[in-house]
């Protein structure tokens, strides 16, 4: 009879374990979002350029589809605000272009590194988030 005891008390164990490591999986999964292409964000060319640009120099500090903060602020919804969220200026294409060719505070400047182009690509971009 204690036997039996002892093998129900581990299935339950087992079935906690099991539980637990579902429940700590689901919660990574939620965490980790497979990136969509272009075509099924429905960006077209001068977005989906921007979005290249973006990957390649905003990536590292500034998370685009998360709420999070990584060095800089996150862009997710950066225009459909009134204000910038890390320095209260106008949420507007020319703010935000001055922001990318010059800088500010601790974000480096990329006049140097973005033709204009690129830089009206990446705000294109930048819209779509």
């Amino acid at each position: 009879m204690s036997f039996l005891l002892g093998l129900r008390d581990l299935k339950f164990r087992l079935a906690a374990v099991v539980a637990l490591l579902c429940s700590l999986l689901s919660l990574s999964a939620c965490e980790v979002e497979r990136r969509k292409s272009d075509a099924e964000l429905a960006l077209n060319p001068r977005q989906a350029s921007g979005r290249h640009i973006y990957d390649q120099y905003c990536d590292r500090c500034h998370a685009a589809y998360s709420p999070r903060n990584r060095k800089g602020p996150s862009l997710k919804g950066m225009f459909k605000r009134q204000y910038l969220s890390a320095s209260g200026l106008p949420a507007n294409d020319a703010r935000v272009d001055d922001i990318i060719r010059i800088g500010r505070n601790r974000m480096q400047g990329f006049g140097n590194v973005l033709t204009q182009e690129q830089i009206d690509d990446l705000l294109a971009y930048l819209h779509t988030l």
